[in-house]
């Protein structure tokens, strides 16, 4: 049903003389300012996480290694072995819930980078369609074939990396009245 409406959407619109403007989504999130902003939100959580589990991963080899040296197990009271076996353990069942977040908060947080990505390209297809008086924009990956001068994703990108550079002036002017005077 979608793509019959699209593509009687688009005949119809073809009839009448009106084109579509077609934009890349994957390079409006790698050459946006917009985009190369949440990447680095999206890159800092990642990194945080993988530092948090690449440490745990190491002490966990550590142990590892030290159960496998009989000459160090042979050197250890029982109840040592067994506190030593027993934090092996729990640091596992440590990692598997790190990595069990991990991906969830992954994905959580790549839906909210494709969604807020989403209405930045939105916001900014709207206003070149209205300049260049299409009739639809549509996502590349939506289509089989379009000709070159439909794409308009470098327009989109321009827009809205002046949308993110109003969006910096009004945020820093919203900090600087919200800053309580030093005078007082």
């Amino acid at each position: 049903p979608i793509l019959a409406s699209v593509f009687f959407f688009l005949t119809s619109a073809y009839a009448q003389g009106n084109s579509a403007g077609i934009v890349n989504f994957t390079t409006c999130i790698t050459e946006s300012k917009y985009g190369q902003q949440e990447q680095e939100a999206f890159d800092d959580v990642r990194n945080k996480i993988t530092a948090i589990m690449t440490d745990l991963e190491g002490q966990l080899t550590e142990i590892a290694t030290k159960l496998q040296d009989p000459e160090f197990v042979d050197s250890l009271s029982p109840e040592a072995e067994q506190e030593m076996k027993s934090r092996f353990q729990s640091m596992n069942e440590e990692l598997g819930r790190y990595q069990s977040q991990y991906y969830q908060v992954m994905n959580q947080a790549n839906m909210k980078l494709i969604q807020l990505m989403s209405s930045y390209v939105a916001q900014a297809s709207e206003s070149i369609e209205k300049k260049q008086k299409l009739s639809v924009v549509l996502n590349k990956e939506a289509c089989f074939y379009y000709e070159a001068k439909q794409d308009i994703t470098a327009a989109v990108i321009s827009e809205m990396d002046k949308n993110f550079e109003n969006d910096a002036k009004a945020q820093k002017a919203t900090a600087a009245t919200d800053k309580p005077s030093e005078k007082a």
